[in-house]
C-alpha cells in the first residue's frame, strides 16, 4: 500500500514510522516547495504531483491549509481520503461553525465580521469580552486578539481589517469569551465502514497560544459527553480517518472550540501510552484496515519541546522518557519534538514529571515548571 500525504512536516515523518511495520509507503509533497520527498530523509523523489498521486493508493494530508487548486485535483483523483470538505473545515472556522452547528454540537455563540459594521453587530450580539479569530490561516494562537472591554475597538478593528484586506476571502469569526476551567481534547479514528474508535481525553496546557503538554485522563462523564460529539462530527462528514475535536469544559460541560481533520499534537501521546498510536490508525482507517485498539496502556504525559533542538542528555537516562525529535532547523517557539514521559501509576507519573523539571530549563519549558510548583 503507498499512501502520499500533503505536506511534509512531523506529522508526515510520524506517519512514515508507524507505516513502516505495516508495509505501507509514505512519500510526502511539500506544499511549499512543490516537490515530492521522502517524509524522514526530505530528499526529493523526483515526481511531480501528479505522478506521485497516479502512483499512490491513497492521498491523505498532515495540515488543514492546503491550496484550494491541490485538494481540487486530489480529490479529482477519488483518492483523497478524509474528503476535501473535511480539510476546508478544519481550515476556515466559518465552515467549520456551520459544520458544529449542522451537527448539532455544542460550541461558543459567534458572528462572523467582513467589515466595521459587522464588527458592531458582533459587539452587540456576542457580547464583550469576546475572542476574535480569522477564519483562514490562524493556527497556534496566530490571527487572534481578545476584546475585553468596547473602548478598545477602534485600536482592534484596525488590526482586523488589515488582516482581512491581506488575502482573499479572509473574515474575522467572533466567539463569546468561555469561562472554561481547562482545554481538553478527543483524538479518535473512523472507518470507511463507520466504525469509530476514540482515545482517552487528554488536558492540555497552552503557553502564549501553543500546546505544552498534553495528559491522558480518566474521566468518564466528559469522555462520553466527547465521544458523542466526536461521532456526530465525523459521520455528519462521513469521515475516514483520524479527527481531533478540542473542547473547552464548563464545570463539566463541553463546548468545541476547534476540530482538526488530521492527526493531531495533543494526540502524541498515543505513540507510548496507547495499544495503536493515532498515527497507526490514521493508515489503517484510509487503508481500509481493521482500527486498532486505542486502549491506555500506561500513564502519559507529552511534553512538546519548543524552540530548543538539544536537552540535557539526563533526560534519556530517566526511566519512561521517550525523545522523538522532528528534524527541523532550530526557530524560535517552533515545535522542534516532543517528550512522552510514561509511569504505571499517576502518582508515579507526577513524580517523574517532577524529577524532569530540574534537569529542564524553566524559561524553554514554563509549563512544565509550573506543573512541578504546584506539586
Amino acid at each position: 500500500m503507498h499512501v502520499l500525504v500533503l505536506g511534509a512536516g512531523q506529522l508526515a515523518r510520524m506517519m512514515s514510522l508507524a507505516g513502516a511495520p505495516l508495509n505501507i509507503k509514505i512519500t510526502a509533497y511539500d506544499v511549499g516547495s512543490e516537490s515530492v520527498v521522502h517524509p524522514l530523509t526530505q530528499m526529493s523523489g523526483g515526481d511531480d504531483l501528479e505522478s506521485a498521486i497516479r502512483q499512490a493508493d491513497v492521498i491523505t494530508a498532515e495540515f488543514e491549509h492546503i491550496p484550494l487548486d491541490i485538494l481540487a485535483i486530489c480529490e479529482k483523483s477519488g483518492k483523497f481520503l478524509p474528503s476535501t470538505e473535511a480539510i476546508k473545515a478544519g481550515g476556515d472556522r466559518r465552515i467549520e461553525k456551520k459544520l458544529l452547528d449542522g451537527a448539532g454540537v455544542k460550541n461558543a455563540k459567534y458572528f462572523v465580521i467582513q467589515n466595521q459594521d459587522d464588527f458592531k453587530q458582533a459587539i452587540e450580539h456576542v457580547g464583550v469580552p469576546m475572542v476574535l479569530k480569522s477564519a483562514l490561516g490562524g493556527y497556534d494562537g496566530k490571527g487572534q486578539w481578545r476584546l475585553k472591554d468596547v473602548g478598545q475597538a477602534d485600536a482592534i478593528w484596525s488590526e482586523m481589517a488589515e488582516c482581512i484586506a491581506a488575502s482573499d476571502n479572509q473574515a474575522i469569526v467572533a466567539e463569546e469569551f468561555v469561562p472554561f476551567g481547562r482545554e481538553v481534547s478527543l483524538v479518535g479514528a473512523r472507518g470507511k465502514d463507520g466504525s469509530v474508535a476514540v482515545y482517552p481525553l487528554a488536558e492540555n496546557v497552552h503557553t502564549n497560544g501553543v500546546l505544552s503538554l498534553s495528559t491522558a485522563i480518566d474521566d468518564k462523564g466528559l469522555q462520553e459527553q466527547a465521544k458523542q460529539m466526536f461521532t456526530a462530527v465525523a459521520d455528519s462528514l462521513e469521515y475516514v480517518g483520524v479527527l481531533a475535536l478540542e473542547f473547552f469544559d464548563v464545570d463539566g460541560t463541553l463546548l468545541v472550540n476547534e476540530i482538526a481533520p488530521r492527526v493531531h499534537n495533543s494526540g502524541h501521546w498515543t505513540q507510548q501510552g496507547s495499544e495503536t498510536c493515532q498515527f497507526e490508525n490514521h493508515l489503517r482507517a484510509i487503508c481500509h484496515l481493521p482500527l486498532g485498539s486505542t486502549r491506555l496502556i500506561r500513564e502519559t504525559t507529552m511534553i512538546n519541546i519548543l524552540g530548543e533542538d538539544t536537552i540535557p542528555e539526563a533526560v534519556m537516562a530517566m526511566e519512561g522518557c521517550h525523545i522523538h525529535w522532528y528534524g527541523k532547523e532550530k526557530r524560535p517557539g517552533r515545535k522542534m519534538g516532543h517528550i512522552n514521559v510514561c509511569s504505571d501509576d499517576q502518582q508515579g507519573l507526577q513524580s517523574k514529571l517532577c524529577e524532569l523539571a530540574k534537569v529542564l530549563d524553566k524559561g524553554a519549558f514554563p509549563a512544565l515548571h509550573e506543573f512541578a510548583d504546584r506539586s
